[in-house]
């Protein structure tokens, strides 16, 4: 049974509007295996004891996998339609295994275009992982 997927058409979003919170598990595996698909093989990424060696209680979370899950967060929210424009990110805390990673988001700006500012936040336990923005091209505008 497949389940019928809407995407968020550009009139119907306000300035001001939340996204729902994406909670995600930090399993040793997924920071692994992440890191290693997307081809990043910095022992940081996959080996405890050489990254304890660097100065790091465990093995984190790279860029790219937080990249992603910052992308999937906006666009499962925005729907299939939704073209991404711009992610910009900053990172702080490392997500460590046996955290979880906690995404909010509030809709910042309307622009013209059909575009649509999001204020991303990615908090662990330790404090903010992620901070930044994403810009997505919603259906429903004259562009």
């Amino acid at each position: 049974m497949s389940e019928n997927v809407v995407s968020r058409a550009y009139a119907d979003v306000a300035v001001g509007e939340e996204l729902p919170e994406l909670a995600i598990p930090l399993t040793r595996t997924m920071i692994v295996a992440t890191a290693i698909a997307s081809r990043d093989y910095q022992d940081v990424h996959h080996d405890p004891s050489l990254a304890v060696e660097r100065g790091s209680k465990d093995v984190f979370m790279n860029i790219l996998t937080t990249n992603g899950l910052v992308d999937r967060y906006v666009t499962s929210w925005a729907g299939p339609a939704a073209v991404v424009k711009a992610i910009k990110i900053r990172l702080g805390a490392p997500n460590y295994p046996g955290d979880t990673m906690v995404l909010t988001g509030t809709v910042t700006e309307k622009r013209d275009g059909g575009r649509v500012e999001i204020k991303v936040r990615g908090v662990n336990a330790i404090g903010p992982h992620v901070t930044g923005t994403v810009v997505v091209q919603l259906q429903g505008s004259d562009a």
